[in-house]
């Protein structure tokens, strides 16, 4: 089989599984996806789907976006800043996945404030997604996230943000 242009993928991949000290079958089973498949995606004779990326970051609780543009999905210089912001924070051990969540919700929020294109929604990062509202001052800043879920799925209700 001809290798395709994910090498740099699947070498990301099989580090960042090393560092986790997880085996092939082991991440395999924890993505959701089969050992051969996972296998060929490491040896760069597969490309896999966004979703699949997803699955795997998720299980090397990793940034997706990263997954994404080491595959072409997501351009690499256009994204950087924003993708490296993200990984920063959801890398950041002080934080809980909620707080991640919610200060990415938070983050987006801004860049569709100042004119940037929206990134991967929110919602594909973890396991919450975000409406904003406006807040009841005469604040426009001050705005309600609503929907916010914690990291055990259940609804943490109106949160209120200023900025």
């Amino acid at each position: 089989m001809a290798s395709l242009n994910v090498g740099n993928l699947g070498d990301y991949l099989r580090e960042q599984r090393r560092n986790a000290q997880l085996s092939l079958r082991q991440l395999a089973d924890a993505a959701g996806v089969s050992n051969p498949y996972l296998s060929q995606i490491e040896r760069g004779l597969r490309k896999p789907s966004a979703e699949v990326l997803q699955q795997v970051a998720k299980a090397l609780r990793i940034s997706a976006e990263t997954l994404y543009v080491r595959a072409g999905i997501l351009d690499a210089e256009r994204d950087r800043d924003d993708v490296e912001t993200r990984a920063v924070i959801l890398a950041d051990p002080s934080l809980n996945e909620r707080q991640k969540q919610v200060l990415l919700q938070i983050y987006e929020s801004f860049r569709k404030e100042n004119g940037f294109g929206i990134g991967e929604a929110v919602e594909d990062l973890g396991e919450g997604a975000a409406e904003e509202v406006p807040g009841d001052t005469d604040d426009p800043s001050d705005t309600v996230v609503r929907g916010t879920r914690t990291a055990g799925g259940s609804d943490a209700g109106p949160r209120r943000t200023a900025g």
